[in-house]
């Protein structure tokens, strides 16, 4: 979706610093390594893509979105329409809200 609005300097935001990794080492045998070629064709197209481990606290509309995205099926959905709760998130990534993480020792 960024390459087709001519988005050409993307940064990509990810909570799962397994997917980062997949999408960086060679790995030829793992069970969706469809979808794994699939990201690293699109990453290999003429623009600069930074991708970044994020803590899910760091992006709350990320978080919303993939929360909201479990209903659907497998594929590619654009969010259209405005929801009172992205509206929340979105005001609350914009401002930097903080949430303490709790961490197990």
């Amino acid at each position: 979706m960024a390459w087709d609005a001519g988005a050409r300097r993307v940064e990509v935001q990810s909570d799962s610093r397994t997917a980062i990794q997949l999408l960086q080492s060679a790995t030829e045998f793992h069970p969706h390594r469809t979808m794994i070629s699939t990201a690293r064709q699109l990453l290999q197209r003429e623009w600069q893509v930074n991708i970044v481990h994020t803590f899910r606290e760091g992006n709350f509309v990320a978080d919303f979105l993939t929360s909201q995205g479990h209903g659907y099926p497998i594929g590619n959905h654009p969010f259209l329409g405005s929801n009172p709760n992205l509206l929340h998130w979105l005001f609350y990534d914009r401002v930097g809200v903080a949430v303490p993480r709790l961490v197990n020792v």
